[in-house]
């Protein structure tokens, strides 16, 4: 059974651009507009990985990974944050929500696909 990954980006482009390299990789996708629009996405249903921008209106992606973690169900769930983003200080935010990775845009499909590997569980 495919992995499902929800992708969470405020700009349509480059979630497509995201989603056509993991479903060509053999991955389910769910897509949400901003925070506050991919927490009503997290409803229970299992979800393998969270990728995540940083900057975006309603609910920003630093303010959604640390929602997210306090919903039993994705407690575990790993999240690589995909943004424009480079400074220490975003990625220390990043990192304590909860993100285990950092992707800085624009990224390699290659090293996309890497960084899922590594943290999608079996």
């Amino acid at each position: 059974m495919a992995k499902t990954i929800l992708i969470v980006d405020d700009s349509a482009s480059l979630r497509q651009v995201v989603s056509i390299t993991l479903k060509g990789a053999g991955y389910d996708v769910i897509e949400g507009c901003d925070g506050r629009d991919a927490l009503t996405k997290l409803n229970g249903q299992k979800i393998h990985l969270i990728i995540s921008d940083v900057n975006m209106p309603n609910m920003d992606g630093i303010t959604f990974v640390t929602e997210a973690k306090k919903l039993p169900a994705y407690k575990f769930t790993p999240v690589i944050m995909l943004t424009t983003e480079a400074g220490e200080a975003k990625k220390q935010a990043g990192q304590a929500a909860g993100a285990k990775a950092w992707v800085v845009k624009p990224f390699q499909p290659a090293q996309m696909l890497g960084a899922v590997a590594k943290l999608i569980l079996p």
